[in-house]
């Protein structure tokens, strides 16, 4: 029997099956041809209603029979359509999008036996929204005979991905994601469990409005390099937003636009940093919200991880942008990673008898999350309690303190590799592990090793942090403090 996880994002609904450790995502197919993922669009062609990828490929070409939104407001208010008699409701375009979808994902012919949805940030953002929100969705699982064994919120789903990169539960974490609509900013932290602390929604700045914008840029270029205009028919601006959607996803450094028409075919070579300059309007609009909810939140840039969704990550310049602000630490989630950890949770998850009781998981268990893989030497970060602390002068190790010297790297470890500071015998000291501690800008800095092939990160060091230290044959922790010198006042940032 299937065991699913759904990411349930407007941007495009994916889905993930999992048989023991194998994770799989599945292409829904349409007409013969595999699209993956599902963008929530609906379209009315006159006499019936088109759902997906049909619709999304109208959009251009008849737009006032084209709708999107269903998926994130799902409410009991109409759509806007041209369409003759009663207007359909969100959550009843809702219900057909995802009988569809259903119908058409690549799940064999195994019943299903068990399905998370993970739901964008906003379905929970305050009582009143969850309630109607997931009372509708609750509704069309019913209806759609799903046996729904929870409903995660998707920030927590994407880090339970078990193909996710390594993340420090020390440092709080901001989830950014882009939907169709709005962009997500998600805060998670906790001691035992990584659960949702704070929320915030940036309107009007989702993958609709930036694709949108990016095509009519690049249409322009398009015009003044051809003398063609892809505006004098829709059909020529639904085949050139296709190309730019493509262009975007895909990442690439260079890109060729082709437009044929019944006389002749034109090209244009198009460049990545091109679409870098055109995003940044959208990208100031997901600043403009992001740096006074960080403030808010007591979350300094240096000193948290910045995880990026697949959607995220495809904003041209968005990721460059959050490391100039002081972002050190940001990581990318890879796609279907929503899918892939809502399977997670699908598979260890009992489908209630009664869909009342289907759980709302706002959490993970921090043993979901990839901190390093099974290396045996591993650290973690403990932030303390006061922010804008003092630069350490000391660390403290079994009880005796210890002065961090030097004004370069200052490295602590076993015996074998050679370290300024010996960790105590109950480390193996034929082990070679170190900590390496940089000294930079007046600051001291926690230099983190990478995961996956990705760089080592710096994150700040203040009084009251603490380091704990796993390694061969051997555990501790490391305190770090400022020590006032005798006669003197307390010393600020060295």
């Amino acid at each position: 029997m299937a065991i699913l996880g759904i990411d349930l994002s407007d941007a495009g609904v994916l889905a993930a099956s999992v048989i023991g450790d194998e994770y799989r995502l599945l292409p829904a197919t349409k007409g013969g041809e595999t699209v993956t993922p599902w963008a929530g669009f609906a379209l009315h062609d006159g006499r019936k209603m088109l759902y997906g990828p049909a619709a999304e490929d109208a959009w251009f070409m008849s737009p006032r029979r084209v709708t999107h939104g269903f998926l994130a407001r799902l409410t009991h208010d109409p759509v806007a359509l041209n369409l003759p008699g009663k207007m359909p409701s969100h959550s009843e375009l809702a219900f057909h999008f995802l009988g569809e979808f259903f119908e058409h994902v690549g799940s064999g012919a195994d019943p299903l036996k068990s399905v998370v949805l993970a739901v964008p940030g906003a379905y929970l953002r305050d009582a009143a929204t969850e309630e109607e929100r997931i009372g509708l969705l609750l509704g069309i699982a019913s209806e759609l005979k799903l046996p729904l064994a929870a409903i995660i919120d998707s920030a927590c789903a994407g880090l339970a991905d078990p193909a996710a990169p390594a993340i420090n539960p020390a440092l709080p974490v901001l989830v950014l994601d882009v939907h169709l609509h709005a962009a997500e900013i998600s805060l998670l932290g906790g001691e035992k469990r990584l659960a949702r602390r704070a929320y915030a929604e940036v309107p009007h700045a989702g993958m609709a409005q930036l694709l949108k914008h990016l095509n009519a840029a690049m249409g322009n270029r398009f015009l003044r390099h051809t003398t063609f205009d892809i505006l004098a028919d829709g059909r020529f601006e639904q085949m050139f937003y296709r190309q730019t959607k493509l262009f975007v996803q895909g990442g690439a450094s260079e890109f060729r636009y082709h437009v044929h028409t019944d006389q002749r075919a034109y090209e244009m070579p198009a460049k990545h940093e091109q679409l870098v300059v055109d995003s940044q309007t959208f990208i100031r609009q997901i600043e403009a919200v992001l740096q006074p909810f960080a403030r808010e939140q007591d979350v300094a840039p240096d000193a948290c991880t910045v995880v990026l969704t697949e959607r995220a990550s495809a904003v041209p310049g968005l990721e460059a942008r959050l490391r100039t602000a002081g972002y050190r630490r940001v990581v990318r989630l890879s796609t279907g990673a929503v899918a892939r950890g809502a399977a997670r949770l699908a598979a260890r998850s009992e489908v209630p008898a009664d869909l009342a009781d289907v759980a709302v998981e706002t959490s993970v268990p921090l043993s979901d999350l990839h901190r390093g893989g099974s290396a045996p030497w591993r650290i973690h970060l403990h932030k303390g309690r006061a922010t804008g602390a003092a630069v350490p002068t000391h660390v403290v190790i079994a009880g005796t303190g210890h002065p961090i010297g030097g004004n370069g790297t200052f490295m602590i470890g076993t015996e074998a590799a050679g370290p300024d500071l010996v960790l105590p015998g109950n480390f193996d000291a034929e082990s070679d592990g170190a900590i390496a501690l940089v000294r930079d800008g007046g600051r001291l800095w926690l230099k983190e090793p990478g995961a996956n092939g990705e760089q080592a990160t710096l994150n700040a060091l203040e009084a009251g942090d603490r380091v704990s230290v796993h390694g061969a044959g051997g555990a501790g922790e490391l305190l770090f403090i400022h020590c006032v010198p005798a006669g003197g006042p307390p010393r600020g940032h060295e």
